[in-house]
């Protein structure tokens, strides 16, 4: 395994100053953040909760689909999508809850089955291992009916 890297470029002083995100693969190359993005409602840029949840979601799915396929079970589509709420705490702010909704078709498995594998994916991802020390991890997990034959 191998380091994955990204970078910022900031310029300026607080509210004023703006933020330019990249990423070695280039799926982010100089995309704007900063204070309007984060804490207002500019829709021009990103911001590090918004790439947070994006990562929380991409990593919860992968184990997910990864723990059916362990089990014996393909999946056929999994939709996942991550709140992260950003809270004032004293004079700062904290991450205090990420909320994981994920909606999966999965031939062949039962209600109980798929919740199970679903719990154990959201414990056991490494985003979730990393992510801890946030007080509330939350999972909301749905079950599609196969439409196929």
């Amino acid at each position: 395994m191998n380091d994955k890297t990204a970078s910022v470029h900031w310029q300026g002083r607080g509210k004023q100053g703006q933020g330019k995100i990249s990423t070695e693969t280039g799926a982010l190359k100089e995309y704007p953040y900063g204070f309007a993005s984060r804490f207002e409602d500019d829709r021009r840029g990103s911001n590090p909760e918004e790439l947070l949840g994006a990562a929380h979601a991409a990593c919860f799915t992968m184990a997910f689909s990864f723990a059916c396929d362990k089990a014996g079970l393909a999946t056929s589509a999994i939709d996942t999508q991550a709140s992260v709420r950003l809270s004032r705490q004293g004079d700062g702010f904290v991450i205090d809850r990420i909320a994981l909704a994920m909606q999966a078709t999965v031939p062949g498995i039962d209600e109980a089955k798929f919740q199970e594998i679903a719990t154990a994916a959201k414990l056991n991802c490494p985003l979730s291992q990393a992510l801890a020390s946030v007080p509330e991890i939350t999972l909301l997990a749905t079950l599609r009916q196969d439409k196929g034959g």
